[in-house]
């Protein structure tokens, strides 16, 4: 029950690391496949090395993750400056990954730290094409076969979640939802560390990559380009139609740093409507009609600090029941009644485990709900797989919402 946060600072502390380096260490480490040993702990307590990345075999680098950008277009110049010093690029839905290639091997890792090679047999060939030393950051997509960037013929997430549900992948589909690599970052090239160089310069080497490298399952995630905000934000209305979220705002000069932070260069994500924050599952409540006899309408929670706040905690702000399918609902009533902690009536409270992007259509200041915040016509829009409990949103996130 130990957060992985408060792992990797005490971690740090006990050995004088820099967190980071610490956290960089520990990506991989619980994986349900790992077994810890006296010999892996050493080393994540051993001096820095230079060359230490060497050493990683397939481990990949923390990710690094952007901020939501709520401000209104009239303030994006005194807040951001000319949109020449960012890299924009479509905000995909998909699933966030690391690609790593070394020694001969492939590696596919998913944002929550899971290896998940095994579930994309697209990617496999990229062992024979990729270079050693090479690590790639981007987004898996189902794509449309024969689809180019230019077209962004990406398909819906739904489509994608059906094969992350899967034990099996049949022919049909793999045929049905083929998926490709929109690569949009470069963290390691010919076996050496690139996150400390510019945004700008591991795009360029991103770009060469893949025209020396023709890598069939990789796309190069598309620039976008405009005189000033105001035509950008009439681009980004394409979003919707295009099948993605919004844009990315990457300052050029940025590093690849570790988690939501901005020590080290700055990510927004510029989302569309309609709102959405990532909650926690914390209580629930069996449903009507056909779903009486499950366990179908949530209250939703986020965290009440930043991470890294000691003693954070959960506050409820939201209730849902609408926006996934009969056998999500099933899987998520199995997990309820496994995780149940107490049940007061017909409620009942749980460990949180799950976490879920809500997306909802207006939001308020209210006086009778604990956290402060009301909001209107919550669903849930995707059941996060991907995504720990600690990188739920937290108040903050509604209260930049609210302005």
């Amino acid at each position: 029950g130990v957060s992985k946060l408060l792992v990797t600072r005490a971690l740090a502390q006990l050995a004088g690391l820099d967190a980071k380096r610490v956290a960089q260490r520990l990506v991989g480490y619980t994986d349900i496949s790992h077994r810890p040993t006296a010999a892996s702990y050493q080393q994540l307590v051993a001096p820095e090395s230079a060359d230490e990345h060497r050493q990683r075999g397939g481990q990949p680098y923390p990710f690094f993750l952007a901020h939501p950008l709520q401000a209104p277009i009239e303030q994006f110049d005194a807040l951001l400056g000319p949109p020449g010093d960012w890299q924009i690029e479509w905000k995909w839905d998909g699933i966030r990954a690391q690609v790593v290639k070394r020694e001969g091997q492939l590696w596919v890792w998913s944002r929550g730290e899971e290896l998940v090679t095994d579930r994309f047999p697209e990617l496999h060939s990229l062992a024979q094409t990729l270079p050693d030393g090479v690590v790639l950051d981007g987004e898996i997509l189902v794509w449309k076969p024969g689809a180019t960037a230019a077209d962004l013929a990406v398909q819906p997430f739904a489509l994608l979640q059906q094969r992350i549900g899967r034990k099996t992948l049949g022919k049909k589909l793999l045929g049905d939802a083929p998926v490709v690599l929109q690569a949009y970052d470069l963290l390691e090239w010919q076996g050496e560390d690139w996150r400390s160089r510019p945004q700008y310069q591991r795009r360029r080497q991103l770009e060469l990559l893949l025209e020396h490298y023709p890598l069939a399952p990789v796309l190069l995630s598309p620039l976008l380009e405009g005189p000033d905000w105001a035509d950008l934000a009439r681009q980004r209305e394409r979003s919707r139609s295009l099948g993605v979220e919004g844009f990315m705002l990457k300052q050029r000069e940025a590093l690849y740093g570790v988690g939501r932070t901005k020590d080290m260069g700055t990510w927004w994500k510029w989302k569309i409507d309609p709102f959405s924050v990532d909650a926690v599952l914390i209580y629930a409540q069996r449903g009507h009609g056909r779903r009486a006899s499950l366990y179908s309408d949530y209250t939703f929670a986020v965290w009440d600090a930043p991470a890294g706040t000691p003693g954070r905690a959960l506050v409820p702000f939201a209730k849902a029941y609408s926006g996934l399918t009969d056998e999500e609902m099933r899987k998520v009533d199995a997990i309820i009644r496994k995780t149940t902690v107490e049940t007061f009536g017909p409620v009942r409270s749980v460990t949180p485990t799950l976490v879920f992007e809500l997306g909802f259509e207006g939001i308020a200041l209210s006086r009778r709900h604990k956290s402060g915040i009301a909001v209107r016509f919550p669903r849930m829009l995707r059941w996060r797989l991907d995504k720990p409990v600690d990188e739920a949103d937290d108040l903050a996130t509604l209260q930049a919402l609210l302005a």
